[in-house]
């Protein structure tokens, strides 16, 4: 997947929201954590689908472990990761710790929606990829 990047802060319960439902092919990073190959957890996330059909993190359910993911930097570089896993969470019991800490290492978390659909309250989990960095590729910062 190729996909324009938008930064996305917590909202005022604190929660890092999607990127806007009007934009489905975007991709949202937690601005004020980790960016990605530094140590922490860097979190994208986007949108399963829109009522008019697939979206940017349609295709995430289908990761397997060991499949590697390629995360373009500003500096040029490009961070790779490797999957360790795919869960899924009821958002009631959602956990954050096990989610967003940081382990000592560079990691990466991709978030989208998951679970069954409900038209009016919409997905009730959500589908987390783990994922965590084996090298930094291409020019060095400037």
């Amino acid at each position: 997947m190729d996909a324009p990047v938008m930064d996305l802060r917590l909202d005022g319960r604190r929660r890092l929201p999607a990127p806007p439902e009007d934009e489905p092919e975007l991709v949202g990073w937690y601005a004020a954590g980790p960016t990605p190959g530094e140590r922490g957890t860097a979190v994208a996330v986007g949108h399963l689908d829109t009522d008019h059909g697939p979206a940017v993190f349609a295709g995430l359910s289908e990761l397997r472990r060991g499949r590697l993911i390629q995360v373009r930097r500003a500096d040029g570089r490009t961070a790779v990761y490797t999957v360790d896993a795919l869960r899924r969470y009821e958002k009631a019991h959602f956990p954050n710790g096990e989610v967003y800490g940081d382990r000592g290492r560079p990691e990466l978390r991709l978030i989208t929606c998951g679970g069954t659909f409900d038209r009016r309250t919409g997905y009730n989990g959500n589908l987390v990829v783990f994922a965590h960095l084996v090298r930094l590729v291409g020019p060095t910062a400037r």
